[in-house]
């Protein structure tokens, strides 16, 4: 865990979110005083589908056959 002052935390942020993303806690200080912590979030990239509880399967992904592309496009 590193700790940096206000003023560095805030100059150089975008290197310390890239550091935190990879792992690296922080502790931004105020006048040698712990103030806060600096974390990455940890989250799930699945997203439910809205309200309907129905798996879409992997295949409804997949390209179109051409035939079925030439009716939509006209």
């Amino acid at each position: 865990m590193k700790t940096v002052k206000v003023q560095q935390a805030k100059t150089h942020l975008s290197a310390i979110l890239t550091e935190v993303e990879e792992g690296q806690e922080y502790v931004i200080a105020r006048a040698d005083k712990p103030v806060a912590r600096l974390v990455a979030i940890e989250y799930d990239d699945k997203r439910p589908l809205g309200f309907v509880n129905y798996p879409v399967p992997d295949s409804f992904f997949d390209a179109l056959p051409i035939e079925e592309l030439n009716a939509w496009e006209g």
